[in-house]
């Protein structure tokens, strides 16, 4: 049975895929292909669902008692889109593509989005950052689990459990030296 071009191609690619994909541990490819997705999609439905609930859990001194204002209403259902938009992006682009270097790309993005996170509940004081048994659910999910995105993020970005394995099955031979011409000695 002979193979087309097109498949030949495609088997070269994915065998390519594969082996760059077993530079990848495991750990990493659990945490970003299914952990944070779910828990990014259970932040898309809390803030966009459940609003009261949300906002009372993220201060319940200024979340408004008697109705949430529209103004609140469309910027929550903005944090909504921007989670599942985060879901989305890590649990698809990154089974996209086995290239290290596209999953360092996106990881990087993500890990600056971890900051800017991380500077969202400053208005909540210093405690907020370490103070774990003043913590209620959505502050596990705002610090803790980002903290740990965060970690995932600078181990992965610095090549912890990253394998150097080459793509081809064939050890890889230095470039050949051309050889003098017998015309350049004349």
């Amino acid at each position: 049975m002979s193979l087309r071009a097109g498949q030949s191609r495609y088997l070269k690619f994915t065998t390519t895929m594969a082996h760059e994909m077993d530079g990848i541990s495991p750990i990493y490819k659990y945490f970003f292909l299914y952990v944070e997705p779910f828990f990014a999609l259970l932040g898309a439905y809390y803030s966009s669902f459940h609003q009261q609930t949300y906002l009372d859990l993220t201060h319940a001194p200024t979340a408004p008692k008697d109705g949430i204002p529209i103004s609140t209403q469309v910027v929550l259902n903005q944090l909504s889109n921007l989670y599942l938009l985060f879901a989305i992006n890590e649990a698809l682009m990154l089974r996209a593509s086995s290239n290290i270097r596209t999953w360092q790309v996106l990881l990087f993005c993500l890990l600056v989005a971890d900051f800017g996170h991380l500077y969202s509940v400053s208005a909540l004081g210093l405690q907020i950052y370490w103070n774990v048994l003043g913590w209620n659910p959505i502050d596990w999910g705002n610090v803790a689990f980002v903290y740990a995105g965060a970690t995932m993020r600078i181990c992965f970005l610095s090549g912890l459990g990253i394998g150097t394995r080459t793509t081809s099955s064939t050890p890889r031979r230095s470039p050949r030296k051309p050889k003098p011409s017998s015309r350049m000695a004349r």
